[in-house]
């Protein structure tokens, strides 16, 4: 297959896109799953895109907000996540939300705080953001990857 950066388009398995421990083993975002930067691996320019991959346990997505905020490196954006397999629980603004493989969790603001831990093993997650109203840039936090 062509380069899947400049490719009319591309496929590729979850388990060979790169993870943020192997672009970037000392980033102190690094938790239990792999975080797999599918955005980077097409280079999708329009909308954010990753996914997390674990086991019962595992923090699949650290606490965090997406609140426009250069110290945090976030870039204010909404965020949609898809578990795809598995079972995780997800808190949001401190509500707790069971979600099963085929559940959508989706945060419109993005001032409030989010997680998800998994709960059973094979848990996938695709997540998608974006700010609202003003064209997609590649998100603070990415930039910063070497």
């Amino acid at each position: 297959m062509s380069d899947p950066r400049s490719a009319p388009y591309g496929s590729v398995r979850l388990a060979d896109v790169y993870t943020l421990a192997q672009v970037d083993p000392g980033n102190p975002d690094i938790n239990d799953c792999a975080f797999h930067l599918v955005r980077r691996h097409f280079d999708v320019q329009a909308f954010g895109v990753n996914a997390a991959t674990g086991d019962a346990g595992d923090e699949m997505i650290e606490e965090h907000h997406e609140a426009d905020d250069e110290e945090n490196q976030t870039n204010g954006h909404e965020e949609l996540f898809a578990v795809m397999t598995g079972h995780a629980v997800f808190t949001v603004d401190g509500e707790e939300i069971d979600a099963p493989a085929g559940t959508i969790v989706f945060v419109r603001d993005p001032a409030l705080l989010r997680h998800a831990r998994a709960t059973a093993d094979g848990t996938a997650i695709v997540m998608v953001g974006g700010p609202v109203g003003i064209p997609y840039t590649v998100s603070r936090w990415e930039v910063a990857l070497p």
